[in-house]
């Protein structure tokens, strides 16, 4: 093992992210129960219930017999799809105790092998060309250099690996409703659709690219595809909006035309999905 060469992000910078994130691992509101199993179950369910579509993008069933990486772990449910594939080998890096925590004891539950572990995306302790497959879904945007972190993701892939992410898109309905609450009605339309991202989505310096920018990022990898895809955030389902919450926000909930903003589903939306081929 070894760690990737090139500079980091301050550990000011990140340490509030990771305090961010470990306060409350992503997902963690619907892991409802009394027990953890029922916790990490009702978690998982609410999960695929809101975002179906990630079984159709990550298609977890290819990992099996491959050596797989995940970055970003979380409560562990997508984690615990890869295990159950049976790859040859399945790593899980995350910046926070509390998402390798609680991943490892979801394994451990369901009887898997564990190698979950704390490390940071800009600069995974590994060798170069180790797995076949790189995992990421919805972590990279929060990384402070993003761009570092998919160069560490090029390296550590052997060539004719598949790298699959999905980063924030920038181009999206809840881009747009931050930009209306926090720069139009407080007469801030200086702020860009950047600065609110950064400001007021999630962790601080949380980012969203254009599909360009993204394509740039992957410039390492010899075939790319994206798709954006309009997320439960944009649609206003689940427990979206739990910074943001008032009377205004539930109102928006019951009118917002849910099915008319699907028309546009692969032109906008939060969700930025990325396969790409080393």
């Amino acid at each position: 093992m070894r760690t990737g060469d090139g500079p980091v992000a301050p550990k000011s910078e990140k340490r509030h992210i990771a305090d961010f994130w470990e306060a409350s691992a992503c997902g963690e509101v619907y892991a409802l129960g009394s027990e953890q199993r029922h916790q990490f179950r009702n978690q998982a369910e609410a999960r695929y219930a809101l975002e179906p579509y990630i079984l159709d993008f990550a298609r977890f069933a290819e990992g099996a017999g491959r050596e797989v990486l995940e970055i970003g772990v979380g409560m562990g449910a997508d984690h615990e799809k890869w295990a159950e594939a049976k790859p040859s080998r399945l790593v899980g890096v995350d910046l926070t105790w509390r998402a390798v925590l609680l991943t490892r004891a979801r394994l451990q539950l369901g009887g898997h092998p564990v190698r979950v572990l704390v490390g940071d995306a800009e600069r995974l302790p590994f060798s170069a060309t180790r797995f076949d497959l790189v995992y990421s879904y919805g972590v990279l945007h929060h990384s402070p250099q993003t761009s570092h972190a998919i160069r560490e993701l090029a390296r550590v892939i052997r060539s004719g690996g598949v790298c699959r992410v999905m980063i924030y898109h920038r181009h999206s309905l809840v881009g747009w409703l931050l930009w209306v609450r926090y720069a139009l009605l407080r007469g801030m339309w200086g702020l860009t659709l950047s600065d609110v991202y950064s400001q007021y989505l999630e962790s601080p310096g949380t980012k969203a690219f254009t599909v360009r920018e993204a394509r740039e990022m992957f410039s390492d990898f010899s075939e790319v595809q994206t798709r954006a895809k309009l997320g439960f955030g944009d649609l206003l389902q689940g427990e979206v909006g739990q910074r943001h919450r008032g009377l205004a926000l539930s109102i928006l909930k019951r009118l917002w035309p849910r099915w008319l903003l699907k028309r546009f589903d692969g032109r906008i939306g939060l969700g930025l999905l990325i396969e790409a081929q080393k």
